[in-house]
């Protein structure tokens, strides 16, 4: 096992203990969406606590915003902030980890949660740096249930119209939301297709749960000249945990103590 993917199973235990101390959060995005933002903060994006207040810091937005968790765990463990505080703490009374990300926290550049508004802020964050001729890319996550808001649509053409090939979106495609399968709901079908049409550079990355597999589509988004990259991560909500795999229950669900342990020994078989 790889550094990388191994970090993203210890980033799942701490998940995991999040979740079961706080009796909240959404579990099955969290584990869906780790091992991208693994990537990103470990082998893709120029941020570190020292160099946050830097103007030239490449930016990560979480448009998906419920699953702050999973960005708690990563901005933990790189440093940004006490890790066992997060962890201890989510959720609770006069924390400041609460279940959406927000600027009281080291690391986090916008609240977020409000689905849809994402990709729209990282649209202005790219646009100001063309402008004022800085280095820095925006990264941004999103969610495949949130496609149907259609702020998003909007972004998605004034990037293309204003060249924003300092901007890189993921999506987060677990094919899983609140109420059921996002075909069910609202579908995105195809939203490869949707993009291209829209004037995006669009790179698949079929086992969005393969650590090696997002670090080469980030690395052949960076070569891409005079347009916006959507990155499709296809991923399994719930990964890494057997009975949440793919199962919509676990969007939002609080595991028992016998699920909470066979979850953690799960993992921890991984990384033996």
């Amino acid at each position: 096992m790889n550094e990388l993917t191994r970090k993203s199973y210890e980033l799942r235990k701490d998940i995991l203990e999040m979740m079961w101390l706080s009796k909240a959060g959404h579990i099955g995005g969290d584990l869906s969406v780790i091992d991208i933002l693994n990537v990103l903060y470990n082998a893709e994006m120029n941020v570190t606590p020292e160099n946050f207040k830097d103007d030239n810091r490449d930016r990560f937005l979480l448009s998906k915003g419920h699953c702050a968790d999973a960005l708690y765990a990563v901005l933990g463990m790189k440093g940004f902030f006490d890790r066992r505080e997060a962890i201890e703490t989510f959720s609770q009374y006069q924390s400041a980890f609460i279940g959406h990300p927000n600027t009281d926290i080291n690391g986090v550049e916008i609240n977020s949660g409000s689905l849809g508004h994402g990709l729209s802020i990282a649209v202005g964050m790219a646009i100001a740096a063309k402008r004022d001729r800085k280095d820095f890319r925006t990264y941004v996550v999103l969610g495949d249930g949130e496609l149907a808001e259609g702020s998003n649509w909007e972004a998605f053409m004034a990037a293309s119209q204003y060249k924003l090939d300092n901007l890189c979106a993921t999506l987060d495609l677990n094919g899983l939301q609140i109420s059921g399968t996002t075909d069910e709901v609202m579908s995105t079908a195809s939203v490869h297709d949707k993009a291209v049409a829209f004037g995006w550079n669009v790179i698949e990355v079929q086992d969005g749960n393969d650590c090696g597999q997002l670090v080469s589509a980030y690395q052949k988004a960076r070569t891409v000249k005079g347009k916006p990259t959507l990155v499709i991560a296809h991923t399994v909500k719930g990964k890494g945990v057997s009975f949440m795999e793919n199962q919509v229950k676990w969007h939002h669900g609080v595991m028992s103590e016998e699920e909470y342990k066979q979850a953690m020994s799960e993992i921890e078989e991984v990384l033996a």
